[in-house]
């Protein structure tokens, strides 16, 4: 035990009594702040804040360090490099996974909505000449092994055996799901490439002709593109010893796209993780205290587990904004995960987000409608409230004419979670810092991945 944070078994055991009273059993109950959490709204508590303390909390939520990446053979993770950053990959060779993943934007693309394929620039300044928006927010791909299901609806996931439950279908055959090592993420780069809006284009190339639900010719037509590179045919042969290009299919480059990102944006040395090693200074006193905010109240009851996420589906009364998915009201509508499921209970059910490096990845919410960490923090104090009262004056001026009035039926279906929920300032303070001890030091430049040049000679638009 470290000197300095000792706490007699006894109190603890009060401790976790008092503080973990909001428990997934009583989701349905308003929050009430226990006496340990008023500590953080200036009142007293009668359980010292210790280190000690806050990771017996973390324990009980499963939020312990991230587990090292599996190793993964350098050759597959040079052909993952190349395929990540080139614009072959796309339908008119103008869009790349990275453009909407941008190294220098931690992954995201700081946009609130993505500009996929016909768009030009990177980041906040990319454009598009029709306006057109992907109509979801690019989520970060830190930590993708850690999750079954890929994507804001899940529609990418792997069920407890391993087996695949994708779009495609039959079409992602025994023998490609084979292919596939890393889990749900071996699959998720599948499917931009086959979305129109995302990287295949509307018009202009060879795989625009093809039905948007015949994922095989697609697939079939990005190798015999790749197939017609040297140099991409040496790098596939080396990054799957034994095996020839022609006997490939796209799940190879898929599985290799997902071993780089594996490989490198598996990081786990951020001040919490060293916390949990323990180092008890670590942590500054703020982010201490928003540590045990965190884990007293419900916060934790989602995002819990490693990643701070249980890989689940909520409705957390975010604004929606942008083309939506055409659905409900005039077609821009986002029913969100009951598209993968049919299931009308799932409406507007989102996955949770997983919170490392949280601070780097905003705008925040499946659509990018919360713009600030402090706003996204805020938004879970009376949600009912801020969603009727949604500004969207913090939106690119582009969006801020898409809000779109869908109140009652977002509300109708929220987490009875949330159903009281109520954050003093001093509380959203504690939990932004806390929020940024999550960050791991080496998701702050990312643009050491970032390869020169690509196999196919496209500019690399990093």
């Amino acid at each position: 035990m470290r000197k300095g944070s000792h706490i007699a078994p006894a109190a603890i055991a009060a401790a976790l009594v008092i503080v973990l009273g909001c428990t997934d059993q009583q989701s349905t109950d308003a929050v009430s702040l226990a006496p340990a959490a008023q500590h953080n709204q200036g009142g007293s508590s009668d359980t010292a804040l210790t280190p000690q303390l806050v990771r017996m909390l973390a324990a009980q939520r499963g939020i312990g360090q991230l587990d090292d990446p599996p190793h993964v053979r350098p050759e597959l993770v040079k052909l993952g490099q190349a395929l990540m950053f080139d614009p072959i990959l796309s339908g008119n060779h103008d869009v790349s996974c990275a453009t909407c993943h941008v190294a220098a934007y931690a992954t995201g693309d700081a946009r609130s909505l993505s500009i996929g394929a016909g768009g030009t620039g990177l980041g906040p300044g990319r454009t598009h000449p029709d306006g057109v928006f992907i109509p979801r927010n690019a989520p970060p791909i830190f930590d993708l092994a850690q999750l079954r299901h890929m994507f804001w609806d899940g529609r990418v996931e792997t069920d407890g055996h391993g087996h695949f439950i994708t779009p495609a279908g039959s079409q992602l055959t025994p023998a490609m799901q084979r292919v596939l090592q890393f889990g749900a993420v071996s699959a998720q780069p599948m499917f931009p490439v086959a979305a129109r809006a995302e990287m295949r284009g509307q018009s202009g190339n060879e795989l625009t002709g093809i039905f948007d639900n015949d994922y095989a010719d697609i697939w079939s037509g990005l190798m015999r593109r790749l197939g017609k590179i040297p140099q991409y045919r040496r790098m596939f042969e080396q990054a799957y010893p034994g095996k020839r290009f022609d006997d490939m299919n796209f799940a190879y480059a898929s599985n290799a796209i997902a071993g780089f990102l594996v490989s490198k944006f598996t990081m786990n040395n951020s001040p919490w993780d060293r916390f949990l090693a323990g180092r008890d200074n670590a942590l500054t006193q703020q982010q201490l205290e928003g540590a045990r905010s965190f884990l007293t109240l419900k916060c934790s009851v989602c995002h819990n587990g490693p990643t701070f996420s249980d890989d689940k589906f909520h409705d957390v009364a975010v604004a929606q904004i942008g083309p939506g998915q055409g659905e409900g009201l005039q077609g821009r509508d986002d029913f969100g995960r009951m598209n993968v499921t049919g299931n009308p209970a799932d409406k507007y059910l989102f996955r949770t987000t997983p919170l490392r490096n949280v601070e780097l990845t905003g705008p925040y919410g499946h659509d990018g409608s919360i713009t600030t960490l402090e706003g996204f923090i805020e938004h879970y104090s009376e949600s009912d409230v801020k969603l009727h009262t949604y500004d969207p004056s913090q939106l690119e001026p582009d969006l801020r004419g898409t809000l779109l009035d869908n109140t009652t039926g977002v509300l109708a279906q929220r987490d009875t979670l949330l159903n009281g929920v109520v954050l003093t300032p001093q509380l959203v303070d504690n939990l932004v810092a806390y929020m940024r001890a999550l960050t791991d030091p080496a998701a702050r430049n990312l643009t050491r991945f970032v390869p020169k040049k690509v196999p196919s000679g496209l500019p690399v638009g990093q």
